[in-house]
């Protein structure tokens, strides 16, 4: 008999416990099995950027480059620095450009701004040259 009660018992709360789990808002359901990331294919325009609209060379200093320009990782000129700078500009800022668009030394292509136009990394190199 004493088993029986048992049995009962852990047989309701199993259903006591089932009925609650059921009991969640649809508001909760969808935050509880969101995604936990994203896909982003190689060539493929992402949607948040095309609604981002331009970004100031200060901005994609500070979203990409300031990991090695900020304190001259490998060599990177620093921000600002006539002393870093002088030596790359004296072979004019065409060549800094296509350096800075296609890799140099131990800088990668784009160095670490994957959605970076030309125009972009050229606004991020003024912003570093700038009062130089």
């Amino acid at each position: 008999m004493k088993m029986k009660v048992l049995i009962g018992l852990l047989v309701g709360l199993f259903f006591a416990s089932a009925v609650q789990a059921q009991d969640m808002s649809e508001d909760a359901i969808k935050k509880r099995i969101q995604a936990v990331g994203s896909v982003h294919v190689a060539g493929a325009e992402a949607a948040s950027a095309a609604a981002a609209g331009p970004r100031s060379g200060q901005d994609i200093y500070n979203a990409s480059c300031v990991a090695c320009h900020g304190v001259g990782v490998l060599g990177a000129p620093k921000l600002q620095n006539a002393g870093d700078w002088a030596p790359r500009l004296e072979k004019g800022f065409e060549t800094v450009l296509s350096n800075a668009i296609n890799g140099f030394n131990a800088m990668p292509p784009r160095g670490t701004c994957g959605d970076c136009s030309d125009d972009d990394i050229k606004a991020a190199i003024e912003y570093m040259i700038e009062g130089i």
